[in-house]
């Protein structure tokens, strides 16, 4: 939304500056994103005066012209009609760059004779279109800045223009009033009153109206009149510097005073050419589809059935709400008029505009809402404005539909202020502020104005009055302590923990990735989701339908579209949430690491190595520890079927107590998210991992056992499918407090053991802690082993 200085000034009475408007309208809630100085490309430019103008030698339409400045006289070639002696010009001196050519203006020779400058017209200013002449200025001293004569004599010309943002919950700063009612209730000025007595009419409207009974909700109510003969042409000079200077081109008189209203009052006009409407009158109706118009924008639209038209006798002429028919559109040669004003339902008017790829200003206005009420008025204003400026006779008003009633009224409760905002506002101040923004109090019950569509409730009225006495008084204060002592903890344990993973996870080299929660169905399927459950009902887009099952999809992605601008080598992780339901509860916090390519950068001493399922596992390992996972685990298989069945491995607490996964992602996986493998991942689940049984703050003490560890060392012969973990549980399963560790250090296959089988030799290191272990206790556990070993695989001990 853009305005100029002196616009807001006709509404607003003020002494304050820019910059405090512009503070203030930030503060207030509609923040400005620029000031505009129209001055400053104009600075360089001085007054000169034409002292003589002779006919150049070589040219007929050429004259020398010698200009006084106030760097003495200068001469200067000029070819405009009007260029004599004796008149005062705008001079342009050599180094000065002028913004309607693009051009800086330097000293040269035009056929043989040199100039040291130019004279501006105004359209080489852009200060209008008009490019007939030369500026000549009625007073002025030589050497004067023309921006300071502007500023005295023309100030719209060189008005500030400001630039706001509008949130879609205020439609009524769309128009320049509603911005001078924001700044007047602040108490920066005083709200002038700008109202206009009706227009009588002299005759009954040639033209009538009628809305079909099925299009009442899409447009409630239109008015409309016949002014006759009117003389259309250009808009007065004040009207097109306004326009010009909010980036409007002004087309016409007509057409130019609906678009003043459309950002002065935020009140979107049209106007038909009375004499091109088709058998008198107007229908509003819904359209049947397939219908055609060709739009002021000189593009032919086709209408699906549902929107909003206005038609006459024979074709449609008009979009409701979104743009107006080039067959009925203003001309120079217009005479008689018909004045559109009317109210379009929001919702349909975006539906349409979206439909047809149109963004005009009546559009943008109707889809976030304008006042109803000041429909009738809207159409005195410019009847009243084309009167004074076109002439012509005025009919009476024709009204279809009735105004729709927006009226309501909550209760203003002015202790809120204090418990919703932490502010303390007077009673007295919280009604005069409301009753400034035009609200109408009856007690403690506040009626909202038209205009505010956005107020819907107590907690409204409350934001009103705290943004007007502005949110910056807003003092901190610290809450109340619950407790004597030490304040408990903010952090939960298991945020604690998701945060001492994710230190892990970025000490280990790992970048940290947030990826969307939503991927689509064909990924989501890959990793056991993409049901119903987690469909979205309103997805952003096609590949984002469902609620992600697992980390690792999004994490597989940003790999891909890594490879696929030259990253080969990357390690990311990824901390969060994934869904298994569309339930609140039906959610789990996961952290999730992927490795891809080699383990460091080509070398010519081939140092690096493609990474593999054990560096993922020591990965997860250290992320678990630092989460405070107990050290002795158990490596199960049975991993679901996106990680690869011979190299991945479940770490356990027991069967069903699952810590986390690591391993090889499957190829149909990497394939399918088109992924150059191998990647190695893992994922870990946090709220798995068992609290400490103690809480305190203090760590243990370290317990080191002073007794000599003894290490036994066994050979399992085995079924060939038999795996090293299962000999390696089994065995850790024998004494779980007695043995430390177990490792295969060895593997035999053939010879005398026959096909299909194999040796696997493990050593058992037993750790003491009470006792020195005698002979006989170590040959009861190597029992147990061997007994364990037997049950678990089926191998016997080799001989």
């Amino acid at each position: 939304m853009k305005f100029t200085l002196s616009w807001l000034k006709d509404h607003l009475e003020t002494e304050a500056s820019v910059e405090e408007i512009c503070e203030t309208l930030t503060d207030l809630g509609l923040e400005v994103e620029g000031v505009e100085d129209r001055g400053a490309k104009l600075r360089d430019f001085t007054i000169g005066y034409v002292r003589s103008a002779e006919q150049h030698p070589d040219a007929d339409r050429l004259r020398v012209c010698q200009v006084e400045t106030d760097e003495g006289v200068k001469q200067i070639i000029c070819g405009a009609p009007n260029a004599r002696a004796g008149i005062t010009v705008v001079v342009a001196k050599p180094g000065v760059y002028v913004p309607g050519i693009d051009t800086t203006i330097g000293v040269g020779k035009i056929r043989g004779i040199e100039s040291f400058g130019m004279m501006a017209s105004e359209r080489e200013m852009e200060l209008s279109d008009e490019h007939d002449g030369i500026i000549e200025l009625p007073s002025g001293k030589v050497g004067q800045s023309f921006v300071d004569w502007l500023a005295e004599n023309d100030p719209a010309k060189v008005d500030p223009v400001i630039e706001i943002a509008i949130t879609p919950n205020r439609p009524d700063a769309l128009g320049v009033r509603g911005i001078a009612r924001d700044l007047a209730a602040r108490g920066l000025g005083r709200l002038k009153a700008r109202d206009c007595d009706p227009v009588p009419g002299a005759f009954p409207c040639p033209i009538s109206v009628t809305i079909d009974a099925d299009t009442l909700e899409q447009c409630p109510v239109f008015y409309g009149r016949v002014i006759r003969g009117v003389k259309n042409g250009p808009s007065p000079q004040w009207l097109q510097d306004a326009l010009r200077a909010i980036g409007l081109r002004p087309i016409s008189f007509l057409v130019d005073v609906t678009n003043f209203f459309t950002y002065d009052r935020n009140r979107p006009l049209h106007v038909f050419d009375a004499d091109k409407v088709a058998g008198n009158r107007l229908r509003v109706h819904r359209a049947k589809g397939g219908e055609t118009l060709v739009g002021l924008d000189e593009k032919e639209y086709t209408f699906d059935a549902g929107m909003t038209l206005i038609s006459d006798a024979e074709n449609v002429e008009s979009i409701a709400g979104v743009m107006g028919g080039l067959a009925t559109g203003c001309t120079a040669e217009t005479t008689n008029v018909f004045i559109e004003a009317a109210y379009f339902d929001p919702i349909r008017t975006a539906y349409t505009g979206r439909a047809l790829k149109i963004n005009s200003d009546a559009r943008y206005r109707f889809e976030r809402g304008i006042d109803p009420e000041w429909t009738p008025h809207g159409i005195e204003h410019a009847t009243r404005m084309i009167l004074d400026q076109a002439g012509g006779e005025a009919s009476e008003v024709v009204v279809a539909g009735a105004i729709p009633d927006t009226s309501r009224a909550y209760r203003l409760d002015t202790d809120r202020v204090q418990s919703l905002v932490g502010m303390t506002i007077s009673a007295e101040t919280q009604r005069a502020t409301l009753e400034a923004l035009g609200f109408t109090l009856e007690g403690d019950m506040a009626h909202v104005p038209s205009w505010r569509p956005d107020v819907q409730g107590e907690a409204d009225l409350v934001e009103e009055v705290a943004r007007i006495a502005s949110l910056t008084k807003l003092e901190g204060k610290p809450l109340p302590r619950l407790s004597d002592g030490v304040p408990r903890p903010v952090l939960s344990p298991m945020q604690k923990r998701l945060t001492a993973g994710r230190r892990a996870a970025a000490a280990l080299g790992y970048h940290e990735c947030v990826t969307y929660s939503f991927i689509d169905k064909a990924t989501a399927e890959l990793f056991g989701g993409g049901d119903d459950a987690t469909m979205l009902e309103n997805p952003i887009s096609s590949d984002m339908s469902h609620m992600r099952p697992a980390l690792l999809p999004g994490l597989l992605q940003a790999a891909a579209r890594n490879q696929a601008r030259g990253f080969a080598d990357m390690a990311l992780f990824e901390a969060g949430p994934a869904f298994h339901g569309g339930e609140p509860e039906e959610q789990h916090t996961l952290i999730t690491g992927l490795r891809v390519g080699r383990t460091g950068s080509k070398d010519v001493h081939g140092a690096d190595r493609a990474v593999d399922v054990f560096d993922v596992k020591a990965d997860a390992e250290a992320v678990l520890a630092a989460m405070g996972a107990p050290a002795k685990v158990q490596i199960l298989r049975g991993a679901s079927e996106w990680w690869h069945p011979g190299r991945h491995g479940m770490i356990c607490l027991g069967p069903k107590k699952v810590l986390g996964i690591y391993g090889e992602v499957h190829p149909k996986v990497l394939k399918a998210m088109d992924v150059k493998g191998p990647a190695m991942a893992f994922t870990l689940w946090p709220e798995e991992v068992p609290l400490p049984r103690k809480s305190g703050a203090t760590r243990p003490a370290l317990q080191i056992s002073d007794l000599q560890a003894v290490e036994r060392d066994f050979a399992f012969v085995v079924d060939a499918e038999v795996e090293a973990l299962n000999v390696v549980n089994a065995a850790m399963g024998a004494d779980k407090a007695l043995i430390e560790d177990v490792r295969v250090f060895d593997e035999f296959i053939g010879g005398a053991l026959g096909e299909g089988k194999k040796s696997l030799a493990i050593t058992v290191r037993l750790q003491p802690t009470d006792k020195t272990l005698k002979d006989a206790d170590i040959e009861a556990v190597a029992a147990k082993v061997v007994e364990k070993v037997t049950k678990a695989t089926g191998g016997v001990l080799r001989g």
